[in-house]
């Protein structure tokens, strides 16, 4: 049954207790009333930790009711009385659940951690339950095997095969002993994957690299040495600067500082995160986890894991996948070789000896970038503040789609940083409600991400509500949110997934919004990164912070030239990560692996060069052991033959903001979710399959 479940994770009598208070008087409990705030959405205001418990347990309670009464509806089963019944099942433990893992991500803290332990085990019982239930499966399969005698729509057609494919994917046809093995065995792997998660924020969070001699600071723009000042006055430690492992802080220090001991000390903290031997080792997670869904695949009938969430997705199969990642791999290995040429040079040029390290690569990349195009990425970050650049987003949305964004300060937001706009249609017509929040947090996770806090539905009559969670440079006592080239792409990157939520018009929740095949989810995200870096967008929002200056042509050509730099590197560090997730889930052996000795054997059989360091060393590989990308990282390269694609589309029209196309890709992309078969939608919209030519020459490797 396809509900969504954020891994949560015994106070065993405290739960009950909640339990029982909570069916007595719902009234005192937030989280199941009306809010009644603008378009319902959560107030956050009303909502104590204390809450989720109960609410938790009176969800499950009601979505237990809701499912027996489909249950013991005396009719023949049919769609409306089935399938539309479980759509319609649910709502308040969705509510619940959006709302606390929105929480859990990107506002958490002891109690609310505390309350994940306790109530996964419940979560995955109860939709267990629901996935294993014999008679339901029944219903289900009757109306699936009778589609044909009723007038079903194509987006019913997808709903109806999606749950009977859900419920054999989810052990409905396994028998009784294997039903409790394959129960089991989903407990493990949510506490597993949570107790993963836990352990790289903690030990994320536990490393400060902190510098008390300011000829250390050497080489850092002001704006990084700025930050830091900031950060360690956040420490309560004064006449310091603090250096984190957060994105921002990290990649500012190994790009520019000219201390190269310090630069090795903080790059060896991150790429050893989960990795040493302490309370917050992930080896043997991993080994458990990945023998766990070789287990799980083979009570299902598949020979690996990744052959049981492939045939789920566009590619399939395995060896579709290691098809186009090892033409990818092949292609841009040569390139990253020389790349370690040119840096390696420069060092000796600057007359050291010693050998390029990772630890080296950003810092040489950064000279040999400005010395190659006269291109400093500080200086473009001077056209790049942040709230420019969420204006730019906003302006490509509306000349696109005609969407306009509103700020409302009425509306309740997780915390004092995020931010609610209103999304409106171009008659003025409320669409959804889009949040942001920009900046690392402690209480955060690391990583960019979308999700909903209420996905659209005609069904349901709920219009959506979207989150955009980052963590992007923080602002100083003295300067904005500069943003690199990378943050301004990924602030659009996510805010393509936020559209294709807020743009969703779909009957059924299970097929809208983001509810797509795990390979074509990428396609909105990442076609969007296109325009931000395009002169035309640009010249829209790229603005001096100091001065308003519009981004200078020259500049703009600049960096167009070095579009191409460093793309060895770039493509051999992600796609390293690709193939490593591949090979996990392509195990066949239910005996757990040695997961560092699979991963150093792995990385050297491929060929990756020491130089660069897998994008995600296993430990803190959250994609596939704490998200929802086990075999499926290849999505992102598998998205990008289709952005590519999509976008030489605009280019060839000779309009970016093509109106025909982006009414198509609006009506055939970003409209429809799941609800039709990804291929045929991306053919309505291209008029032709995708060709991978596009995307081999933006990166440079034909």
């Amino acid at each position: 049954m396809k509900k969504t479940i954020f891994i949560l994770c015994m106070f065993g009598l405290f739960a009950q207790s909640c339990a029982n208070k909570t069916s007595k008087n719902t009234k005192t409990n937030p989280l199941l009333e009306k809010f009644g705030t603008p378009f319902e959405t959560p107030d956050f205001s009303k909502i104590s930790d204390s809450d989720f418990i109960p609410a938790y347990s009176y969800a499950i309670k009601e979505h237990e009711e809701e499912i027996q009464k489909i249950l013991s509806n005396k009719e023949k089963p049919n769609f409306k009385n089935t399938i539309e019944a479980l759509e319609k099942s649910g709502t308040t433990l969705d509510k619940v659940s959006s709302i606390f893992d929105h929480l859990k991500g990107a506002n958490t803290n002891a109690t609310i951690d505390s309350i994940a332990k306790v109530i996964t085990p419940q979560l995955i019982a109860h939709y267990d339950k629901i996935n294993l239930n014999a008679d339901l499966f029944n219903r289900i399969k009757t109306v699936y095997n009778n589609q044909d005698k009723e007038e079903l729509t194509i987006q019913q057609k997808t709903v109806l095969k999606n749950y009977y494919n859900d419920f054999v994917r989810g052990g409905a046809n396994l028998s009784p002993e294997n039903k409790i093995k394959f129960s089991a065995i989903n407990k493990e792997l949510s506490i597993l994957s949570l107790k993963f998660g836990d352990n790289k924020l903690n030990e994320t969070n536990e490393y400060k690299l902190v510098i008390k001699d300011k000829k250390d600071l050497k080489g850092l723009p002001e704006g990084v040495i700025a930050a830091a000042a900031e950060s360690a006055e956040s420490f309560d430690m004064p006449n310091c600067w603090v250096f984190t492992l957060s994105e921002p802080s990290r990649m500012g220090f190994l790009k520019y500082a000219d201390n190269r001991e310090l630069r090795k000390q903080i790059y060896q903290a991150y790429t050893t995160i989960g990795c040493k031997d302490n309370k917050y080792s992930n080896w043997d997670i991993i080994s458990k986890m990945v023998s766990l869904r070789v287990q799980k695949a083979h009570l299902l009938g598949y020979k690996d894991h990744a052959s049981f969430i492939l045939a789920d997705n566009m590619a399939k199969n395995p060896a579709n996948v290691y098809e186009l990642c090892n033409k990818i791999w092949d292609a841009a290995l040569p390139v990253a070789k020389k790349e370690v040429k040119e840096l390696q040079k420069m060092i000796y040029k600057e007359g050291h000896r010693f050998k390029l390290q990772g630890w080296d690569w950003f810092y040489y990349a950064e000279k040999l970038k400005k010395a190659k195009y006269e291109l400093d990425e500080n200086e473009i970050s001077q056209y790049l503040p942040l709230e420019n650049v969420r204006k730019g987003a906003f302006m490509v949305a509306n000349k696109l789609y005609g969407i306009t964004f509103e700020k409302r300060d009425d509306i309740s937001v997780a915390n004092q940083e995020a931010q609610a706009y209103e999304v409106k249609d171009a008659n003025g017509e409320h669409i959804g409600i889009y949040y942001t929040d920009y900046f690392p947090r402690s209480n955060k996770r690391s990583g960019a991400w979308m999700s909903s806090l209420r996905k659209q539905s005609y069904l349901l009559k709920a219009t959506p509500l979207i989150t955009n969670t980052t963590n992007f440079t923080r602002p100083t006592k003295n300067t904005p949110s500069l943003l690199t080239v990378d943050e301004a792409r990924t602030l659009f990157h996510e805010f393509g997934h936020a559209l294709q939520g807020l743009l969703s018009k779909c009957n059924y929740p299970s097929v809208s919004g983001t509810s797509v095949a795990r390979d074509i989810v990428e396609l909105p995200s990442q076609i969007m990164e296109n325009w931000a870096v395009e002169p035309q967008v640009l010249k829209m929002y790229a603005r001096n912070w100091k001065t308003g200056e519009v981004i200078p042509d020259e500049l703009i050509k600049k960096m167009q030239n070095a579009a191409l730099f460093n793309k060895g590197y770039e493509v051999v560090e992600f796609m390293s990560a690709a193939l490593l997730d591949m090979a996990y889930h392509t195990i066949q052996n239910v005996e757990p692996i040695d997961a560092k000795e699979f991963e150093k054997d792995y990385l050297n059989k491929i060929g990756l060069i020491p130089e660069i360091t897998v994008r995600y060393r296993s430990p803190y590989f959250s994609h596939i052991f704490n998200g929802g990308y086990s075999s499926g990282y290849y999505a992102y390269t598998w998205a990008e033959v289709l952005d590519a694609d999509a976008f030489n589309a605009f280019k060839e029209s000779g309009d970016i903001f093509n109106a025909e196309l982006a009414k198509k890709f609006k009506d055939n992309i970003l409209s429809k979710g799941g609800s039709e078969d990804p291929m045929k939608l991306y053919i309505n919209f291209r008029g032709k399959e995708p060709s991978i030519e596009p995307l081999l020459l933006r990166k440079g490797l034909k």
